[in-house]
């Protein structure tokens, strides 16, 4: 038999369950932080800072997370998921490249993590640098078969420039006339996100400086693998 589904009470706005959601969130955020605290209160010797710092950098405050990774590196340098941690929250504090000397860092030590090249890969993708972000996308891939969106990534950086076969602008794309950013966006405003992230790829051949060419070829990118999500 059927239950009946209570309605929402419309005396409550949903907004206001959308900010009581946000709070939950933050207090779990908060029981966290205080219960890794404590645990590093307990022991200072353990491991806890790393993911206090990650807990901090997830509430939105990367300076309390930098602090913590940078402290615990000092004496466990080789902790390469504190490095990865130190890597995002100094990407969440807009300092792209210092993450990236952080990850290269922990590359180089050894650290088989293919979220670690992502991470690289799009830290050089978006700095217009695209065959190091290729580099570590196949890395990516390589080290997680199961990892669609990095290898959806890796065919379009991989194709640069190359319309796919059969695309109904196989022809208006045959020269560069077309590939504008104007032409571009119109292309991802159509759905065509492959082609959209072509022509962004052939901007950034002639320009690696492009930031708006980068910036559309990270929403193409965005687009297609959410697109293509499954199994």
């Amino acid at each position: 038999m059927n239950q009946d589904v209570p309605a929402r009470d419309a005396s409550i706005p949903a907004t206001s369950e959308a900010s009581a959601g946000a709070v939950a969130v933050a207090d779990d955020g908060a029981e966290l932080i205080r219960r890794y605290e404590e645990r590093l209160a307990r022991d200072p010797a353990s491991l806890a800072w790393a993911p206090l710092a990650d807990a901090h950098r997830k509430a939105g405050r990367p300076r309390q997370a930098i602090e913590l990774c940078r402290d615990g590196l000092r004496r466990a340098p080789h902790y390469h998921t504190a490095r990865l941690i130190l890597a995002k929250a100094l990407l969440d504090e807009g300092d792209g490249e210092a993450a990236l000397a952080e990850l290269t860092a922990a590359l180089d030590a050894g650290a088989r993590d293919p979220g670690a090249h992502r991470l690289a890969s799009e830290i050089h993708r978006k700095a217009g640098r695209l065959e190091p972000a290729a580099a570590h996308l196949a890395e990516a891939a390589r080290l997680d078969p199961e990892d669609r969106e990095a290898r959806l990534a890796l065919d379009s950086l991989r194709a640069a420039g190359r319309v796919p076969e059969g695309s109904a602008l196989a022809g208006l794309l045959a020269d560069d006339t077309f590939a504008t950013l104007a032409f571009g966006a119109l292309c991802l405003e159509q759905g065509l996100a492959e082609e959209a992230a072509q022509i962004f790829l052939r901007l950034l051949g002639h320009d690696p400086g492009n930031a708006r060419a980068r910036e559309g070829l990270d929403q193409a990118l965005r687009v297609k693998t959410q697109r293509r999500k499954g199994p």
